[in-house]
């Protein structure tokens, strides 16, 4: 009962992480077509989101000595580094490029489940990633336009492996790899931090100063519709950004990282959708059966959980820890909730 819960929970999660996440480009849109630097719309969205989470910083504030790298890492990468490689490479090759290539970052995290942390994996855990890039490539219309811009690719795989950090670090955070520490550090308190850390980078790269900010006391055109873009922004920081990464990271404590980063891949679809209802971006054949490939691909992969070692896993980063979480703590990442567990 306790894993079929668990994994339930999980599974809910990281959908509606998915869906924050996928109506982020929804609401920056407008804001951009507003007058708003792409930068300086990332810059609001961390720096709003670290305002907000201030307060749960400062109630965990002992991961400051406790856990200055994975914090310092998950701002860099899961942070600042997934959005500002992406914002680059759209700016020398398609959209639709550049998305494809960031979500190749499951397939790039069960890679490194695979052969840095030597844990195997499930067949159905890799044909659900081959269905969902596979349909990933349907959504996006990769074939429109493409062009082979070397620089631009290399910013979304950088994009991608940021991505892959994000699943690492939320797994990292669980505590694996750390023999002296039964419980893992809170993952509200590390997305906080992670948030801090990001908003920092960002102010360095987007120079909120040079921001116009008369922007944000006007409105924003969606579709024909005039709405407010301070209500944009707050649709951007509270829902697509501090609950997308809230149900994100505890989202992997529940499943594992391969098997929530192929869920996290109907981002993509969720943005499509929300770009046909609100800005009336129409969908076509291709990417409504594309969507239809993404959601079987994300089925598939969750519906079959990662084997467990039948031998002394690999130390190393991500590698399990023999000890057990207390009984407040989310189920390990990594590990199979049927289980009991090893330890945003």
């Amino acid at each position: 009962m306790y894993a079929s819960q668990g994994r339930s929970a999980g599974l809910g999660l990281a959908l509606a992480s998915a869906f924050a996440f996928g109506g982020s480009g929804v609401a920056a849109k407008p804001l951009i077509e507003a007058g708003l630097d792409p930068l300086h719309v990332v810059w609001l969205r961390v720096a709003g989101a670290a305002l907000v989470m201030l307060p749960v910083a400062w109630r965990h504030r002992g991961l400051v000595r406790e856990r200055p790298v994975l914090l310092a890492g998950f701002g860099l990468f899961a942070v600042a580094g997934v959005q500002a490689f992406y914002f680059a490479s759209i700016s020398r090759i398609p959209v639709g490029v550049a998305l494809l290539v960031e979500y190749l970052a499951p397939a790039l995290v069960l890679g490194w489940v695979r052969f840095v942390q030597r844990r195997p994996v499930t067949r159905a855990a890799a044909a659900g990633v081959v269905l969902a890039v596979g349909g990933l490539a349907c959504v996006v219309e990769v074939w429109a336009g493409l062009s082979f811009d070397a620089v631009g690719l290399l910013l979304a795989l950088g994009a991608a492996c940021c991505q892959v950090g994000y699943f690492v670090l939320s797994d990292q955070g669980a505590g694996h790899g750390d023999t002296a520490k039964a419980r893992p550090p809170h993952p509200v308190g590390v997305i906080a931090y992670g948030l801090l850390a990001g908003a920092a980078v960002l102010t360095v790269v987007a120079r909120p100063w040079s921001m116009d900010w008369t922007v944000l006391g006007g409105s924003a055109d969606m579709d024909g519709r005039d709405v407010p873009a301070w209500l944009l922004l707050v649709w951007i920081v509270l829902l697509a950004t501090v609950l997308a990464y809230v149900t994100g990271v505890v989202s992997v404590r529940l499943l594992s990282p391969q098997v929530a980063g192929v869920v996290a891949c109907l981002e993509a679809v969720v943005a499509t959708v929300l770009a046909w209802v609100l800005l009336g971006e129409h969908l076509s054949a291709p990417q409504l059966v594309g969507g239809g490939v993404v959601l079987i691909g994300a089925f598939i992969a969750q519906s079959s959980a990662p084997k467990s070692p039948s031998g002394p896993v690999a130390s190393g980063p991500g590698a399990p820890a023999s000890g057990a979480t207390g009984a407040d703590e989310p189920a390990a990442a990594g590990t199979d909730v049927s289980r009991p567990p090893a330890s945003s």
